[in-house]
């Protein structure tokens, strides 16, 4: 939908386009509300009518259409100038600081609220880590041995809280030295673990405690696919229990980057994601609740920048399937005690 609002053929001339990137130099805010000054005067008496969604007719789309036009013509430093004086983030690539100023500029003209910031009110961000060896078999069964989560709070923008929990895998009881290595998880933290079963009635227990689903509406973050389709999958078909409710529907972020960026699928792993936004990673790579707390930064700085994080992917019948943006937004269900397969 944005590219066809940036890209539609515009019957204009020159100067009204060179106008407009005036403007833009021009904007500030005032109470919440924007002024565009030409001139060096503060258009006085004009209040447009709020457009419609799609109506591209409208001058306002125009505007928008103009403006976009103009950023894409900006220099790095021309941006990040622009985005100092609206007192917004400077850091990242220069297609992200495009996208960050159109999307500023664009939700200004448009005064609308945000869907996404009115449905929900929690992201749980899981990032498992699982049994491995070198060279897994494509049948490899990996048993997760580290259950995190990170609460992340739409409103504020911030992580909230955070839940820990190791797991001592059952087919195959001693970690490998691949693992170990990887993960940084000792045997002696997994020997000491719960089975999964329990560390999932705990994560329930939290989550019922944060209100989620009951108070609270909310969705689960993953940095791809394999986190519900295949590890949480792989786990619930070893512990002999039902799919979680909760987990049958989630946003896949490394879709969300790719789709709102405009960047090929190669340039959305964790670090690359980080580095491109302007951000280094905190912690150590593969302790998946620092994992998890980076993919909440990689979230946050997506929601600043006017990103409609959405589920995305869901779990049917046991196979992995897309969600279409087409759909309402849906949030998670609420988390119930995990039930054993009969």
């Amino acid at each position: 939908m944005e590219e066809q609002k940036e890209n539609r053929p515009l019957q204009n001339t020159g100067c009204q386009e060179e106008e407009l990137c005036g403007s833009i130099k021009n904007v500030e805010l005032s109470a919440g509300v924007k002024r565009m000054v030409s001139g060096g005067q503060e258009d006085k008496g004009i209040h447009p009518t709020k457009p419609s969604a799609g109506d591209f007719s409208d001058p306002v789309y125009k505007e928008i259409a103009f403006a976009n036009g103009c950023i894409n013509r900006m220099g790095k430093d021309e941006l990040k100038a622009k985005l100092t004086e609206l007192k917004l983030d400077t850091r990242g690539v220069k297609d992200v600081l495009k996208k960050r100023l159109k999307n500023y500029y664009k939700k200004q003209k448009l005064k609308q609220p945000n869907d996404f910031e009115a449905y929900y009110d929690y992201i749980c961000v899981i990032d498992f880590e699982a049994t491995c060896e070198e060279g897994n078999t494509p049948d490899y069964i990996h048993e997760i041995i580290e259950f995190p989560i990170v609460l992340v709070n739409t409103r504020t923008m911030d992580i909230e809280e955070t839940f820990q929990r190791y797991v001592r895998p059952e087919l195959k009881p001693k970690l490998s030295e691949f693992c170990i290595n990887l993960t940084g998880i000792t045997q002696e933290l997994v020997d000491k673990a719960d089975t999964f079963p329990v560390v999932l009635q705990s994560v329930v227990d939290w989550m019922r405690e944060k209100e989620l689903g009951t108070k609270f509406k909310y969705a689960i973050l993953t940095d791809g696919s394999w986190d519900m389709s295949k590890f949480l999958n792989m786990q619930c078909n070893v512990s002999h229990i039902k799919y979680p409710r909760f987990a049958k529907k989630w946003i896949n972020i490394r879709k969300c980057y790719g789709n709102f960026y405009k960047v090929p699928r190669n340039q959305t792993k964790l670090t690359t994601m980080l580095e491109k936004l302007g951000l280094k990673y905190e912690g150590r790579l593969h302790c998946g609740l620092d994992d998890s707390k980076n993919i909440a930064r990689i979230a946050i700085r997506m929601l600043q920048d006017g990103c409609e994080l959405r589920v995305n992917e869901r779990m049917h019948t046991g196979q992995l399937m897309n969600v279409s943006s087409s759909l309402p937004l849906e949030g998670a269900a609420i988390p119930h005690n995990p039930q054993f397969k009969k």
